[in-house]
């Protein structure tokens, strides 16, 4: 199993100081992936400690159960949405924890796994679940979803600014046969693209498979639900760190942040506060954390990733 582990997790130093782990604290890894943010914390705690795992991804549970095994007394580990985290950590019997870690980036092996169809360079499947249990394929998304959904996902999700181009190609290639491959997709997309798109850097098909990644899995609507649900199950002193690798996941995290931070909602106009919030955590740092140029150096998939902390305040 070694060799599957070369790949270093994302902003891992940062995040461990970040945490101030206690050494007899719960922690909460609520996307296990490749287990490397999971094996540091609990290479931290004493006996006394604890760490809950939880991944979206059966494959990425088992494997994590493989790799911490030395720890196995220490964890345990939860297959789930981390969007339900209130509802999980109840069923493990916890009612606040010391710190919670949350990378949202899509795990390498899901990547690296043309069979998942999440990559735009093997020729798979249409999925793109994160969780095979769940209902929602790629395929339904790019062969049954209207026009104008279609275009609002690659637009707004996607951020591609040819969505409607794009959306307009696929209902037309729909309409002659179902599209049931990435590969078909990646042509249609290309298709669909002014030349000048098609010399940029990066490849044609990568805004709008993200954007349909992101519907298919419902990804920003999670991040929402379980930052509102993180914030209140931190015990006082406790820190939440959050990794996310685009400008749409960063917005939710700033803005969730930045209100649990600000407390009261009142409009400017009030003379007084009469929502009676207070602050519920302090930012750590205003700005978010990037990762070195050595670590970018050594892992080109870390160049988009923010870490953006915070600690819970004294109720």
């Amino acid at each position: 199993m070694s060799g599957a582990y070369t790949h270093r997790p994302v902003l891992l130093e940062e995040c461990i100081q970040g945490l101030a782990i206690r050494p007899d604290g719960v922690y909460v890894d609520g996307t296990l992936g490749r287990g490397g943010h999971s094996e540091e914390i609990v290479k931290r705690l004493t006996a006394g400690g604890r760490l809950i795992c939880i991944d979206r991804d059966w494959q990425a549970l088992e494997a994590g159960q493989v790799r911490l095994a030395p720890w196995a007394g220490q964890i345990t580990f939860l297959h789930g949405n981390f969007a339900d985290l209130a509802a999980l950590l109840d069923g493990a019997g916890l009612e606040q924890v010391d710190g919670m870690l949350f990378d949202l980036g899509v795990s390498s092996p899901q990547l690296d796994d043309p069979e998942r169809g999440f990559s735009y360079m093997a020729d798979a499947p249409l999925d793109m679940r994160m969780d095979r249990e769940d209902t929602l394929t790629a395929w339904t998304v790019v062969n049954q979803w209207p026009r104008q959904e279609l275009r609002r996902v690659l637009s707004q999700y996607g951020e591609e600014r040819y969505a409607a181009a794009i959306a307009a190609a696929i209902e037309r290639a729909r309409e002659q046969a179902p599209i049931q491959t990435t590969g078909q997709l990646v042509e249609i997309i290309r298709g669909a693209l002014p030349a000048a798109a098609l010399r940029e850097k990066q490849h044609p098909a990568k805004r709008s498979f993200q954007g349909i990644r992101i519907a298919v899995n419902d990804e920003l609507t999670a991040i929402s639900r379980m930052l509102q649900a993180a914030v209140p199950r931190l015990r006082p002193g406790g820190r939440l760190a959050v990794i996310s690798f685009h400008s749409l996941e960063d917005r939710i995290v700033k803005s969730e942040l930045a209100a649990a931070a600000k407390g009261c909602d009142c409009p400017p106009s009030f003379p007084v506060c009469v929502c009676g919030k207070r602050p519920q955590v302090r930012l750590v740092s205003r700005k978010p954390i990037l990762p070195s140029a050595q670590e970018l150096e050594e892992n080109p998939r870390a160049r988009s990733a923010k870490l953006r902390l915070a600690e819970k305040l004294e109720g």
